[in-house]
């Protein structure tokens, strides 16, 4: 494809972007989000899927077969917990104004400036060589789409102003100035920016599923046909096979390990999943949403890399088959939407982690040096706030150019995913530092200075060093003979660990390290005040979010110079419209005593701006605090903690007292609902025996007063008198019936034939059925079944059953079917009873087989019966271990099953 087209669409994409970003940010400004929403959140999250994912993933599995899902896996896993996870950190970072990873940890540990420093510095080199990789699949899949074409013989990665890889670095570092580095409002959210991201998730998942079903339905017969074929191919096979080493066990673990870490601590998924985010509830959709975005965008990755060994040319790339196979068979705009897909995929990392290494590197490295100079102080805001927004445009530009010299000498030599796994280790160094101090309250800063630094330096001999050496930049002997020329020292095989693969390797040095200083260094000392307020504040988190201006140190200022402290470092402007927003800051202007909340706001507003720790600097001239031991402040967060508990009981009963409530009512209800029922059973049960009583009365009446009655008068008399008995007896039965249902008198173990018992019943109601002339049929696959139900019981059943149907079918063209059918996998019988009356309205549905309901027939003026047909018939089945249900609609009648299990004669084989 022509160059010239390649890089107008793309222009053309980063315009939309650009489109989409403004158009996100006036809505807000006008206070209509547009991402306020779970959708929105989700989508920015897939930020995590990048190049790795879109192309390296395919390389990996080219490679490895299923050993590229780990890295889905990883975050697959910790979506179950990550509302109790990210919700505490989100809680966190709103009540404290936290705006990066860095900031995170620094506030935690007492606001401390130095491990502000450790952790930037981690992320500085853990982060350069992943948005290395961003910036080489750009290049690549460039020049791979533009590489039949004479158009591309212009570009030339020898040369720099010939480098395509330059100005997309170029025009990157532009867009994230643009729409990262607008002011120094600690306020302002980047709503255009994520608007942008979420759209890009969108535009690279349809992008990948349209590469995938290419290369599944257009290059083969479906996935069967992908996987035979890869299958029977001696190239392929070992890809569709599961085998398992040991080595590539353990390098699955911390795989899948690092990927659960990474999705968390990722400067980039902090800055989405965290420091955007606008409801905590999100998070609760997210967990099951990014999942399904994961699923998706992973689902046709192996049989990608299938197809691509198979179809495409031997010595093809594996990490950019998915951009090969649709080049290669002559479908070019497909190939340009893939494209455009890995275009997004790498464009949305980038900006989102330089934007939040920019705020890093600003506001922990260079922000508190500058405070510490002469001339912030002369200067203030006149020149410091200015100077910070030019200092992370700067800091932008050369990261990604960092990035892009990293990608020249070092990454352009590696597989997209074994760069993307040193920068996960990296991050994995975070995790005890992060976890600990929101779930350990011992945890101190010592021991996450020692971590940090044991962890960041194991990491970065066991990989980065190792990579320049294989890179050549350094000599290759380090990797046989090890620092310093002894053995147990080589950086892939570290103190003679031997058959793990380097990332292992690293993951489990590091951790040992990392992990074990951690917790004896933070054991064997001791915290400070700021660390233990700190500290009480990360842990219990939700005693402060609930009372968001409660305070375990108590501070005194003058408002004058906290109003001076805010003017000079944001500006006249910005602070009026920040004390305007606060209600009763300035409510009596006659006094100069700050309130604690006042002084809160302040501080969480320049850290909002500057970071925790340029921010306690800040405020260190203005604020005095009342002098506090550590045993004062551990007793006062002793009563806290009795405070909150005394809540919580106190909370804990007025739940319960408001569940008795509602269960007494419940039951209230539900007795109210009896004794109607009760009333009705009792007036049907009257009613059904003073309509044979008055019938046998009459007719005996009649026999005694006319003497010249025929005999076949007196006959027929006589039946009728009979038939009227019958039906007190049948009713007297049922009531006996449900008596020793209730009481449970009968026992079980009897048996009977179903098939006997069905046609017994037929037979019984014939007289019934030819007089209301109904078409009846019945069919059985099997007359052997014997069933756990006396034949009483079943005779019972289905006399019930029938007598319903016969009572609701269509008067004029009545149809009944009864079926009997075995189902031989489930060892039970199924019986249907099908009428073609009207259906059975909703409000039944719930209670038709329980006692004393009758259903309303339109064709009946009243419902005949007693209502415990069908409650005896539910009892009976169930207590053969059975079920009965019933389905019905409108114009196709009503249907009643039972399944009831197959009698066994022997229960214990």
């Amino acid at each position: 494809m022509d160059a010239g087209i390649v890089i107008l669409i793309s222009l053309l994409y980063l315009i939309l972007l650009f489109g989409i970003a403004i158009y996100g940010n006036k809505m807000s400004k006008a206070g209509q989000s547009i991402v306020n929403n779970p959708l929105v959140y989700s989508l920015s999250l897939a930020v995590y899927c990048t190049v790795w994912t879109y192309y390296g993933s395919v390389g990996r599995a080219a490679e490895t077969g299923l050993g590229f899902v780990a890295v889905y896996l990883g975050p697959t896993i910790m979506a179950p917990i990550w509302y109790m996870v990210m919700r505490k950190m989100i809680l966190i970072s709103k009540q404290l104004r936290v705006t990066s990873i860095a900031d995170f940890l620094s506030s935690r540990y007492g606001k401390s400036t130095f491990i502000g420093v450790i952790t930037t510095i981690i992320l500085v080199f853990g982060i350069i060589p992943y948005i290395s990789i961003q910036l080489k699949a750009i290049g690549y899949s460039f020049d791979l789409i533009t590489s039949q074409n004479s158009s591309n013989d212009f570009w030339d990665s020898s040369t720099f102003y010939k480098d395509k890889v330059n100005y997309f670095t170029i025009l990157l570092a532009v867009f994230t100035i643009l729409f990262g580095t607008r002011s120094l409002d600690p306020n302002e959210r980047h709503e255009g920016l994520i608007a942008a991201i979420a759209f890009e998730s969108i535009v690279k998942l349809i992008a990948f599923l349209a590469a995938g079903i290419f290369a599944v339905y257009f290059l083969y017969d479906g996935l069967a046909d992908v996987f035979t074929q890869g299958a029977i191919n001696p190239i392929t096979s070992h890809l569709v096979t599961l085998k398992t080493n040991p080595a590539s066990a353990t390098n699955w673990f911390w795989v899948l390990v690092l990927s659960a870490v990474s999705v968390m601590f990722l400067p980039r998924q902090f800055h989405v999943s965290v420091v955007e985010n606008n409801n905590v509830s999100f998070v609760r959709q997210a967990s099951w949403l990014f999942p399904l975005y994961l699923f998706l965008i992973s689902f046709f990755v192996l049989p990608i890399a299938l197809a691509g060994k198979l179809s495409l040319p031997s010595g093809s790339e594996p990490d950019m088959f998915v951009l090969s196979l649709p080049l290669f068979h002559g479908y070019e705009w497909l190939a340009l939407l893939v494209y455009i897909g890995g275009f997004s995929a790498a464009a949305s990392m980038v900006v989102v982690s330089v934007i939040s290494l920019s705020i890093m590197v600003s506001n922990n490295l260079l922000m508190p040096f500058l405070l510490k100079t002469r001339t912030a102080a002369i200067e203030g805001y006149a020149l410091l706030s200015d100077r910070l927004l030019y200092i992370r445009r700067m800091v932008i530009i050369i990261i990604l150019f960092l990035a892009y010299g990293f990608y020249k000498s070092v990454s352009s030599n590696f597989p997209l995913v074994s760069i993307g796994l040193i920068s996960f280790t990296a991050i994995l160094q975070l995790a005890p530092a992060v976890l600990g101090g929101m779930y350990w309250s011992r945890a101190n800063k010592k021991g996450a200075i020692s971590g940090l630094l044991a962890g960041f330096f194991i990491w970065f001999i066991t990989l980065p060093i190792p990579t320049l050496a294989e890179s050549g930049i350094i000599s290759k002997s380090l990797l046989s003979d090890g620092y310093f020329s002894i053995s147990w020292l080589r950086p892939y095989a570290l103190f003679g660990l031997e058959n793990v693969d380097h990332i292992s390797n690293a993951c489990i040095w590091s951790m040992i390290f990392n992990i074990g200083l951690f917790v004896v260094v933070s054991l064997l000392t001791t915290q400070d005040v700021d660390e233990l307020a700190q500290g009480d504040i990360y842990v219990h988190i939700e005693k402060y979010s609930n009372t968001p201006d409660m305070e375990v140190i108590r501070r005194e200022a003058s408002v004058q110079k906290l109003k001076q402290l805010l003017i000079r470092y944001l500006g006249s402007s910005k602070a009026r419209y920040l004390l305007k927003n606060f209600d009763g800051a300035l409510s009596d202007k006659n006094a100069d005593n700050a309130s604690q909340e006042f002084i809160n706001y302040i501080e969480k507003t320049l850290t909002g701006a500057f970071g925790s720790a340029s921010a306690k600097l800040l405020l260190s001239t203005d604020i005095r605090r009342q002098s506090v031991t550590l045993e004062q402040l551990n007793e006062l967060l002793n009563q806290t903690k009795d405070i909150l508990e005394y809540s919580q009981a106190l909370e804990e009963k007025t739940t319960e007292l408001t569940k008795t409530t509602q269960e007494l009512a419940a039951v209230n209800t539900q007795l109210k609902q009896l004794d109607v029922l009760k009333a009705e059973f009792i007036s049907t049960v009257t009613h059904e025996l003073r309509t044979p009583i008055t019938s046998i009365r009459s007719f005996a009446q009649m026999m005694e007063k006319k003497e010249d009655l025929l005999p076949e008068q007196k006959k027929e008399f006589l039946g009728i008198i009979l038939k009227e008995c019958d039906r007190i007896k049948r009713l007297i039965n049922q009531v006996l019936e449900v008596e020793k249902i209730d009481a449970e008198v009968d026992a079980l173990g009897e048996s009977s034939s179903i098939d006997s018992t069905v046609r017994l019943a037929l037979s019984r109601l014939q007289p019934q059925i030819e007089e209301k002339n109904i078409d009846l049929s019945y069919q059985s696959s099997d007359s052997t079944i014997m069933v756990n139900l006396a034949e009483d019981k079943m005779l019972q059943v289905m006399l019930n059953l029938l007598s319903n149907a016969l009572k609701f079918c269509d008067p004029q063209a009545g149809i009944i079917r009864v079926t009997l059918d075995r189902n031989y996998a489930e060892n039970a019988t199924y019986l249907k009873v099908y009428n073609n009356g009207q259906y059975i309205s909703e409000e039944y549905h719930n209670k038709i087989f329980e006692k004393f309901t009758k259903v309303k027939d339109g064709n009946l003026a009243k419902p005949e019966g007693s209502g415990l047909g069908l409650y005896i018939t539910r009892k009976f089945v169930e207590q053969a271990g059975g079920k009965v249900s019933f389905t019905s609609s409108e114009n196709e009648g009503t249907t009643f099953i039972l399944n009831l299990p197959i009698y066994n004669p022997f229960p214990g084989k």
